[in-house]
């Protein structure tokens, strides 16, 4: 698969001032500065090929958005180098620029006070889209995304969900090669999450797009991904299948019980880390090592009704590579 995206090594970090509490700390500040380097990203190296779809995990901070937009050209790194369809992307090349979209969910490009129609007839205009193109284009995306008689209402009428389809509708009329999308269902309900990720899913498979997405959803990811990439505190620390972060970070299985009684925390506590109790029926985290040991202890201490063993669901295994530090 030809890469379209590569990054080698790349690099951001930033200098702030650094600045002590009290009057005294404030004339200190006016007078005599004091600086900290801040490492935002640390050496990421990836590549992605041709109509790929990859998701980006890592907590708040960890470097996704800057990342994308050293991705996107708006960032200069500081170090190492990374390609975009063949550009160079602080460059800003028109041809570069033509190629791509970053869709932002908590920034919007719309204008509030006029119908999304108008938004997009100005941007047909930047791209230089045809008449007839862009009608033959609206037309379409505005049957992929279920957006009807919307586009002739205010922005700032419409739903979150239709803002959000709409603001695909605006990045995606010069039919991008490559799509940057940074929490594009966030704060979407569940139905209008589910429709722009058949959205996404239609347009990579009809258009042959590459994707790299954001999102704290891990449905986004799990719906749309094969592939992901896993940043903590600016550096990448997985790269591969969904499959291969349960074998790489979850060293531990989940426990499923049902007990002929309900169980005190205190008797459950030394069998592993309780997940949960509801009634009688109960969630325990065991080190997979410990599995068989443990599965023993509580037969010989509990009556059980029934039992399964799973690997815990991708989003607990997320969130623990996150609490732990990626120490893993």
């Amino acid at each position: 698969m030809t890469p379209i995206i590569v990054a080698e090594k790349l690099s951001k970090s930033y200098r702030s001032t650094v600045k002590q509490p009290g009057l005294k700390g404030t004339l200190r500040h006016f007078f005599r500065r004091e600086y900290k380097v801040v490492e935002a990203v640390k050496e990421v190296t990836f590549t992605i090929g041709a109509g790929e779809v990859v998701g980006f995990l890592g907590p708040n901070g960890a470097g996704k958005t800057t990342t994308l937009k050293m991705l996107t050209g708006l960032v200069h790194p500081t170090a190492g180098h990374t390609t975009v369809a063949g550009h160079i992307p602080y460059r800003r090349a028109a041809a570069f620029l033509r190629s791509i979209t970053l869709v932002m969910g908590q920034k919007q490009q719309l204008i509030w006070d006029l119908p999304p129609l108008d938004s997009f007839r100005i941007n047909a205009a930047v791209y230089g889209i045809p008449p007839a193109e862009f009608q033959t284009r609206l037309a379409e995306l505005r049957d992929l995304l279920e957006l009807g008689d919307k586009l002739n209402t205010p922005v700032r009428k419409l739903s979150l969900g239709e803002r959000m389809k709409a603001e695909l509708m605006a990045a995606l009329l010069h039919r991008p090669d490559i799509l940057f999308l940074d929490e594009p269902t966030l704060g979407l309900d569940v139905n209008a999450q589910v429709a722009v990720r058949e959205f996404l899913r239609t347009y990579n498979r009809r258009f042959g797009a590459t994707i790299l997405l954001t999102s704290h959803y891990m449905a986004d990811i799990t719906a749309l991904c094969k592939r992901v990439l896993v940043i903590h505190e600016g550096r990448l620390i997985h790269d591969g299948s969904l499959e291969q972060i349960r074998e790489r970070f979850a060293p531990y299985r989940e426990v499923k019980l049902d007990l002929a009684r309900e169980p005190r925390r205190d008797e459950l506590a030394p069998f592993g880390e309780i997940e949960s109790i509801e009634g009688h029926i109960v969630r325990l985290i065991v080190r997979r090592e410990a599995l068989t040991e443990t599965i023993n202890r509580l037969l010989a201490h509990f009556e059980i009704s029934d039992f399964l063993i799973t690997d815990p669901p991708i989003e607990t295994i997320i969130g623990r590579i996150f609490q732990e530090g990626g120490r893993a």
